[in-house]
């Protein structure tokens, strides 16, 4: 794929990616606290979609994109199991047995949902 190409096909997340740098860099600028930048950051790139576009972006690497991706990828779900477990275990401490099947119920749906979600956005294409 020519450079051209590849602008005109991921023009939306590389503007998006150019206006929120542009505003972080104004944040510092303006030397606002880092904490309120790292939120205003996560906030924008939560409501744009620019961390699913980035990852596009990073994919699209030949060879070693798709390896990336999957490094940054496959630690998320460890992540939300360990944090069924730790949960879990605290919640047996405390005495609530019953809700902790609840629980690990609500995390596998969690974890099923985002493997289908996934699934069903590669096999319906949006555009």
């Amino acid at each position: 794929m020519k450079l051209g190409q590849f602008i005109k096909s991921n023009s939306k997340t590389i503007l998006t990616l150019l206006g929120i740098s542009i505003i972080i860099y104004l944040m510092l600028a303006y030397k606002l606290d880092l904490r309120a930048i790292t939120i205003i950051t996560l906030i924008l790139g939560y409501i744009t979609n620019v961390f699913v576009g980035l990852t596009t972006l990073v994919g699209l690497v030949p060879v070693i994109g798709p390896l990336i991706v999957k490094v940054f990828t496959i630690p998320f779900f460890w992540l939300l199991n360990g944090m069924g477990y730790f949960t879990s275990v605290y919640a047996i401490k405390k005495g609530y047995g019953r809700d902790i099947m609840s629980h690990r119920l609500i995390t596998t749906v969690l974890l099923i949902g985002i493997i289908l979600g996934y699934i069903l956005g590669h096999l319906i294409p949006l555009r």
